[in-house]
This record gives C-alpha cells, sequence and structure tokens, in this order.
C-alpha cells in the first residue's frame, strides 16, 4: 500500500462526559451485577469504554457503520478494521457521576505485511482525566485489514472440556448482549449486530464478540480475585470470539498480578496481563 499517513501522527482531540450512573449500571446488570452503583464510588475498570460517544449523523457514517474515515483517524483503505488490543495504567479512579475529560493523540500509524495480507496498526493514546486530575492512561491498536476470503475464518469447533484455571467465568454471547454492548458503547460497527452484513460483507461465521466487551469481562474477573489495586492491564486479541458458543472466562494469579483470558471451543480468543500495586 503506497499510501502515507505521516501527516497523523501527532494529531490531537479532546472530548468531554459525564460518567452518568445510568450506563455503568445499564452495563452491570447487562453482566448479572444487579446491585447499582450510586455516584461518587469508584467506576469499574474500563467502564470509562461506556463514554465519549462519537456520535455521527447518517451522512456521516461508514458502509460498515463505523463513522466515515477521513476524520480523527487517517482514511486507510483497508476494508475490514478491529481493535487488536491495547495498554492501560490506572492511576487513581474515576467516579461515577462525575465530569471527565479524554484527551486522545495518534501515536503512530505502520503498515505491515503478513500471512493475511497488508495490514495497517494505528496506535492511539488516550490520556482521561477525572476531577482529580489524570486517572487512566490508554493505548489503543487499530488494525485495518484487507477483505477475507468466503470461508477463510472458521467458527469455533465442537464442544472443549472446561479449562483448568483458578478462577473461570462462564458467560454466553448471545445477540441480547452484543445488541446491549454495542448500544451502551454506541458502536455501530455491523459485525456485533448484523448477521448478514458479518457473514456476506466480512466473511465471519457469525457475529463477533466485541473485543472491549471480552477485556471489560477480563478486568471484571481479576478485580473479584484480586485484593491489590490493579494498576495495569495490557491485552491482545488472539482470534475473533462468536454469539452462539460459551465463551470461558479464565485466570491465574501471578506474582505481579494475573494471566487471563477468553476461550470458546478451547481455543484462545483474548488474552491479558494484569499488574497490581501496592494496597493502599
Amino acid at each position: 500500500m503506497s499510501e502515507d499517513f505521516s501527516d497523523w501522527v501527532g494529531r490531537r482531540e479532546e472530548a468531554a462526559d459525564v460518567l452518568d450512573p445510568a450506563r455503568t449500571n445499564a452495563l452491570r446488570a447487562a453482566l448479572g451485577q444487579a446491585e447499582p452503583l450510586a455516584e461518587g464510588a469508584p467506576l469499574p475498570l474500563l467502564h470509562h469504554w461506556l463514554y465519549f460517544w462519537d456520535v455521527r449523523p447518517p451522512q456521516g457514517l461508514g458502509p460498515d457503520g463505523h463513522p466515515a474515515r477521513g476524520g480523527f483517524l487517517p482514511p486507510v483503505p483497508l476494508p475490514r478494521r478491529m481493535w487488536a488490543g491495547g495498554r492501560l495504567k490506572f492511576l487513581q479512579p474515576l467516579r461515577v457521576g462525575e465530569r471527565a475529560t479524554r484527551a486522545s493523540t495518534i501515536l503512530k500509524v505502520e503498515s505491515k505485511s503478513g500471512r493475511s495480507g497488508t495490514l495497517v496498526f494505528v496506535t492511539v493514546e488516550h490520556q482521561l482525566s477525572g476531577e482529580q486530575g489524570v486517572a487512566v492512561v490508554e493505548e489503543q491498536d487499530i488494525v485495518y485489514r484487507e477483505a477475507a476470503a468466503p470461508g477463510s475464518i472458521l467458527a469455533p469447533a465442537g464442544e472443549a472440556p472446561a479449562p483448568h484455571a483458578p478462577w473461570r467465568r462462564e458467560v454466553f454471547p448471545d445477540t441480547v448482549l452484543l445488541f446491549r454492548y454495542s448500544a451502551l458503547t454506541m458502536n455501530g460497527h455491523r459485525i456485533h449486530y448484523d448477521r448478514p452484513y458479518a457473514m456476506g460483507e466480512e466473511a465471519y461465521p457469525g457475529l463477533v464478540v466485541h473485543g472491549p466487551l471480552q477485556a471489560t469481562l477480563l478486568a471484571d474477573l481479576a478485580a473479584q480475585n484480586l485484593t491489590a489495586p490493579i494498576t495495569g492491564f495490557d491485552f491482545r486479541g488472539q482470534s475473533p470470539a462468536f454469539d452462539g458458543t460459551l465463551l470461558q472466562v479464565c485466570g491465574e494469579p501471578t506474582e505481579t498480578g494475573a494471566n487471563v483470558w477468553t476461550e470458546q471451543a478451547g481455543g484462545k480468543s483474548m488474552t491479558a496481563t494484569i499488574t497490581c500495586g501496592e494496597a493502599a
């Protein structure tokens, strides 16, 4: 690919939002955590993805349901885009109900060639601040890919024995859960709710389970099992997870925190490393 996107490096944008209790409590309910959080409570880890919506009019959307390219992010011409992973540092809690800001900067744009063809990686840094200052520093890795050949992406095959993991939770990612998460994050990407598009246009065998949803499940699992505060979360998508197949959410403690992962039918979908700091 000959396009040069170096002019996009260093581009910045800012957004502000109120961390409305209704959104975080709606996600908690969707994940089976019925007890609501009151204003002033610490926002659960990764629930900041429910805020700072980028809502565009219909003419501002691309055919995949995402905002049309060429705004903040570079207009990479490859048809498939996804959130490949990221790295987060938690400096202090964001608080439910407080006003927060997000300052975003494009750190790099890289083109690579692999077995699946041309790939373009865009890394974006977000600094999220609450009323007490910077709370979260995050780097997101967004990958753009060539179109997939029909039948090249396979569904999870058959049943698998329960994984041997000290921590484990089973989640069934049905269409209702995927719809709720898309709505709460204002994520219009059609691969998560439009089955004919996901299968016919992007060659997936079903609806794709959101990477951020899987990461949130992993962070929740770690928070429920660790006593020291979580200060770092590094995650990477391994292979897509799909609706209609049981999702295993697994973890094990380490000397510095935990290793956590999701899997379907014995194959890992997402892996993450948790780092802990000293307990207050």
